[in-house]
């Protein structure tokens, strides 16, 4: 498998590349924020899609020590088995598409199903072979082709929490961070830090 660093973004996302470099920035927003963006993009309700992220980790929690995320996201039907690690310049993402019956085994049974996601956990050092399923986060998301890149509009609710964040997907880190901040200038919006949606849920768990 080939690190992908020059992503063809694909608004709808039709095709799952075994391993990317995922860029993007992240801002959270107020509800106020959240909907003059809606406003903004011309966003109606019915653009909004309903996705479903389920997490895992092993009971010693190993993919948190080393910084990763592993997750199984439900969207339109379809499912994309999915690990996050650190790289240089952003996040790798290792996907692979499973069916219903793999996703409710390992949501049940925590078995992961065999395929480009165990190899990469097996290189990261992670051999065994059952996960355990510790949440659950939705998210209404709304999506637009922006200045090369693409800006992602996100409600997510998840234990008794809910929240709004802006996201904007990109190929070049430098140019989209100049473009992403000038957009946000734009809509007077202060730039707030905003971690990613697995630390999120993870400091719901603690604090419910």
């Amino acid at each position: 498998m080939k690190r992908k660093r020059n992503i063809p973004l694909n608004l709808e996302r039709k095709d799952t590349m075994p391993e990317e470099l995922e860029i993007e920035f992240k801002n959270m927003l107020t509800q106020g924020e959240f909907n003059c963006i809606k406003k903004h993009f011309s966003f109606t309700d019915k653009d909004f899609t309903l996705q479903k992220n389920h997490y895992f980790d092993t009971l010693a929690n190993d993919l948190r020590e080393k910084q990763c995320a592993l997750r199984i996201r439900e969207k339109n039907g379809k499912f994309e088995f999915t690990l996050k690690q650190p790289a240089d310049g952003g996040l790798l993402e290792t996907n692979q598409t499973i069916t219903e019956h793999e996703s409710s085994k390992m949501l049940a049974e925590g078995f992961i199903p065999p395929g480009e996601v165990e190899s990469a956990l097996n290189k990261l050092g992670i051999e065994t072979k059952k996960f355990l399923h510790f949440g659950t986060l939705s998210t209404n998301r709304a999506e637009s082709r922006y200045k090369d890149g693409l800006m992602v509009l996100d409600y997510s609710f998840y234990l008794n929490t809910e929240d709004f964040e802006l996201e904007y997907e990109v190929n070049d880190r430098e140019s989209g961070q100049e473009k992403f901040f000038d957009f946000l200038k734009t809509m007077n919006i202060p730039i707030r830090h905003a971690d990613n949606k697995i630390k999120r849920f993870l400091r719901a768990v603690i604090s419910d």
